[in-house]
C-alpha cells in the first residue's frame, strides 16, 4: 500500500505531459477518428496521471476508476449503448476498458481484459505511443470482429484524448 501511495505522489501531471505531448495527443485523435469509421462504437481515451490521496486511502483500484470516469464523461449517453472507454492510469501504467451495455452483449469482458493487458506491457517499457495506438487499434479489431460496420452516422463523442 505504501508503495502505491508513494508512485501516485512522485507521479505529477508534468511527468504524463511529457509521455503523452501534444503531437502524441493529436495522433490519438486521428486514429480514434480513422477506427471510428470501420465500427460502431464510440471511443474515448483518458490518461490519468495518479489518483488523488483520498481515492488511494479508499484503496480505489484502476477498474473502480474508470467506471467513474466512464460515467463522469458520459461514455453511456450514446443513441445505441456503444462508447467506449480506455483508461490509462499512468503512475501505475494500469489500462482498463469499460464498454456500454449494448457493446458488452457482444463482446466479454476477458476479451477487453486480454488488450488491456497486451497495452500494459507497452506502457511498462516506455513504448507510450505504441501503446495507446495498440489500444485503439485492438478496441477497433474487436468491434469489427463482433459488431457489423458502421452505417453513416454523427460522431456521438469527442475523439480528442484527454489527460486528466
Amino acid at each position: 500500500m505504501l508503495r502505491r501511495v508513494l508512485r501516485h505522489l512522485f507521479t505529477p501531471q508534468w511527468v504524463a505531459r511529457r509521455h503523452y505531448p501534444p503531437a502524441l495527443m493529436e495522433e490519438i485523435q486521428r486514429r480514434i477518428a480513422e477506427v471510428e469509421r470501420r465500427h460502431p462504437g464510440e471511443l474515448r481515451f483518458v490518461v490519468e496521471h495518479a489518483l488523488e490521496p483520498d481515492a488511494l486511502l479508499c484503496r480505489l483500484t484502476p477498474r473502480e476508476r474508470a467506471l467513474e470516469v466512464f460515467g463522469q464523461l458520459r461514455v453511456w449517453d450514446t443513441e445505441h449503448n456503444n462508447g467506449v472507454l480506455v483508461y490509462v492510469l499512468h503512475a501505475e501504467h494500469a489500462v482498463e476498458i469499460v464498454a456500454d451495455r449494448g457493446l458488452a452483449r457482444q463482446v466479454e469482458q476477458a476479451e477487453w481484459d486480454v488488450l488491456c493487458r497486451q497495452v500494459e506491457t507497452h506502457f511498462r517499457a516506455g513504448r507510450f505511443r505504441e501503446g495507446a495506438l495498440a489500444a485503439l487499434d485492438g478496441a477497433a479489431r474487436l468491434l469489427e470482429q463482433h459488431l457489423p460496420p458502421r452505417k453513416a452516422g454523427r460522431n456521438e463523442l469527442p475523439d480528442q484524448p484527454l489527460l486528466l
